[in-house]
């Protein structure tokens, strides 16, 4: 049984423009200036806590923050100019996967559990993923404790295992972890920050990665060959 590993923002959904806006509003919570939209995306993986510590320093008042930025993501999901829509060919991407017998898949995120059951209940995905690992239950990525934790959950070996992510971070973690990690170029980093993280490949669009993962998945793990 193989496992394909997702992450969510820049991957999945397009969430560029919520996490933005409601970084803005932490920072206006408490006065203090926002960065700029590309260290803004720069940090999208990371958990909360870990992405203001980038953003305003190690003695900004990173917990309040957080709250703020969570407050304020819960209020703006509302607004349609917001939304998280699915990038092309994310869906039909999955659903091909899930059709597999052979094929488990899964959720490395930086997103709160609270933040990736919206998009459970959005998207009617709640049977779809057989391991949701997030923020909440993990250290933050590029700590290879999701991917770890996931593969431990299904019974997959790292020989049988890939993340698919649009960061440096899933990248690292990917290799930290010792499964096979591919980024895609769609999403909030360069993709000379995935190659250089030890990207194994990079794809343009969901249509490139369809071959890609029939090849992964056509191979032999070392306990079968």
């Amino acid at each position: 049984m193989k496992l394909v590993i997702f992450d969510v923002d820049g991957t999945l959904v397009d969430s560029q423009n919520i996490i933005v806006a409601s970084q803005h509003a932490a920072f206006a919570a408490f006065g203090i200036e926002p960065p700029s939209r590309e260290l803004s995306l720069s940090i999208v993986g990371l958990s909360l806590a870990e992405a203001f510590i980038v953003l305003a320093g190690p003695h900004a008042p990173i917990e309040g923050l957080v709250t703020a930025y969570k407050d304020a993501f819960g209020v703006l999901r509302t607004d349609p100019a917001l939304a998280e829509p699915l990038f092309p060919g994310a869906e039909e991407c999955l659903a091909g996967l899930e059709r597999r017998d052979d094929v488990l898949l899964g959720i490395a995120t930086g997103k709160t559990r609270r933040g990736v059951s919206h998009l459970l209940d959005r998207h009617q995905w709640h049977t779809r993923f057989a391991t949701i690992q997030t923020a909440d239950g993990a250290p933050s990525k590029p700590h290879p404790a999701m991917i770890l934790q996931a593969m431990e959950e299904v019974g997959a070996s790292p020989d049988d295992t890939v993340m698919i992510g649009d960061s440096s971070y899933d990248m690292a973690m990917a290799r930290a972890a010792g499964v096979l990690p591919i980024g895609v170029s769609w999403g909030f980093q360069p993709v000379a920050a995935l190659t250089e993280a030890g990207a194994d490949c990079i794809v343009d669009s969901y249509e490139d990665l369809a071959p890609v993962l029939d090849a992964f998945l056509s191979r032999l793990s070392p306990a079968e060959a």
